[in-house]
């Protein structure tokens, strides 16, 4: 390439080929480029000696400085992934691995914020299949690794754990103290389970203690859960509704019933106030001043109308006011996290040990998990011969979940009339509670 002093160059893959469509930024702006179909590229606007980071999909990133006539050599992340994958008899070489299996490294995991280790596995391995049917603070997802093997019956993969199967639940094990997980898929990775792998093998390896001093480790994790779900258009105005429930009725008794326009009106106001097994909403929070009607003649709300209906009932005052049901049902929530460990050892003895705290909070009110963990793992050599070692996991949960199905407080919220409350109300307007 000729250096013309315009920040420009050409990049290449570790096997010296030009990579097309690698994409070009300078640093800490919006000006970027990618490069063509010999891999070059050009930035005019770019200055020399400015950073410029270069990506491309599967590719590790690279920073080099500005300037002209550069060559840049990318590299696969596969080789980050180290050389030894765990399977069912233990650990091999990737080279000499002829079955089909997925790696996903614990510091992946880490950075995602996840209740349990399975979720983390979405989008991460070719030919699984995952499928959450609940947005609950503690659902699980389902698995289908290559597909169904069976119509009846289930397709769960046996998990294993540090070696043993694992049948506890999902979310007691603690994401932050996984080395790694690997998935087999295939019938000669799995043949060593028998019947148990036909669904597929999940085999979890927790981390271990190294030979070297102690390293005290500590994280903390915040990040919110809100509602992403866009309604559908509706009327979340008491005035229209009542507008448009009024507009119905009065249609239906001048079209059907063949009545004048003001007796249609007259009827329609009084319709509105019955309960629905006569046609009407059952349920007026407007107050109008005594023989006047809630919606006039023009099919407008009343301008004399206030929100806030006093009714007398059973020897008590109450106001009927309306609520918003998304809002009393949903919020904005919190979820934190925190985790330590200690690592260390010597040529003898190895060990690990972590403490996790997780706080996840649903975003339907009085939903929530929350879970402590502990584990200590330790190794000691004590013959060549002889080496002892100890694996333990502790972990308490506590949750509050919402139900399934359509009958939900997903589903009713959006379908309730903007006029019901979600409180009963003393005469005064005041919230009424009982002893719970």
């Amino acid at each position: 390439l000729k250096s013309s002093g315009q920040v420009g160059g050409q990049v290449f893959d570790e096997n010296g080929d030009p990579v097309v469509g690698a994409q070009i930024m300078v640093k800490g702006s919006k000006t970027g480029t990618v490069t063509d179909i010999d891999g070059k590229f050009s930035l005019p606007s770019a200055k020399q000696g400015e950073t410029i980071v270069i990506s491309y999909l599967g590719m590790d990133s690279q920073t080099v400085k500005a300037a002209s006539g550069m060559k840049v050599n990318m590299q696969s992340q596969d080789r980050q992934l180290d050389e030894v994958i765990v399977v069912a008899y233990g650990e091999q070489k990737k080279s000499s691995f002829t079955g089909s299996a997925g790696v996903v490294k614990g510091d992946l995991l880490e950075k995602k914020q996840l209740t349990n280790v399975f979720s983390g596995l979405q989008g991460e391995v070719a030919g699984v299949q995952m499928t959450n049917t609940s947005g609950s603070p503690t659902a699980t997802p389902s698995f289908a690794i290559r597909g169904f093997s069976s119509i009846n019956a289930g397709t769960s993969p046996l998990i294993i754990v540090d070696g043993a199967p694992y049948d506890g639940g999902w979310n007691n094990l603690n994401p932050n103290d996984v080395e790694s997980v690997t998935v087999l898929k295939d019938a000669a990775s799995n043949a060593l389970y028998g019947a148990r792998g036909a669904n597929g093998v999940i085999m979890i390896t927790t981390k271990k203690g190294k030979a070297e001093k102690a390293t005290i480790s500590f994280e903390a994790k915040w990040s919110g859960n809100s509602r992403a779900t866009i309604d559908y258009d509706r009327i979340t105005d008491p005035a229209e509704y009542y507008e448009t429930y009024y507009k119905a009725l009065y249609n239906y008794n001048v079209r059907d019933k063949g009545m004048s326009a003001f007796d249609a009106h007259v009827a329609a106001n009084e319709t509105m106030g019955k309960t629905s097994d006569k046609g009407g909403l059952g349920y007026v929070v407007y107050a109008v001043p005594e023989g006047q009607y809630l919606i006039g003649t023009n099919g407008r709300l009343n301008p004399n109308a206030t929100l806030g209906n006093r009714v007398y009932n059973n020897g008590k005052f109450y106001t009927l006011t309306p609520d918003d049901w998304v809002d009393e049902a949903f919020r904005n929530a919190l979820r934190q996290e925190y985790n330590m460990s200690i690592t260390g050892g010597s040529n003898k003895m190895t060990y690990y040990a972590s403490l996790g705290y997780l706080k996840n909070e649903g975003i339907v009110y009085n939903s929530d998990f929350e879970r402590y963990t502990a584990r200590v793992k330790a190794d000691y050599q004590a013959k060549d011969w002889l080496k002892v070692g100890a694996n333990v996991n502790f972990a308490h949960t506590d949750q509050n979940d919402v139900s399934d199905g359509s009958q939900t407080v997903f589903g009713i919220t959006t379908r309730f009339a903007p006029i019901y409350p979600v409180y009963l109300r003393d005469g005064e307007g005041n919230i009424m509670t009982d002893e719970n």
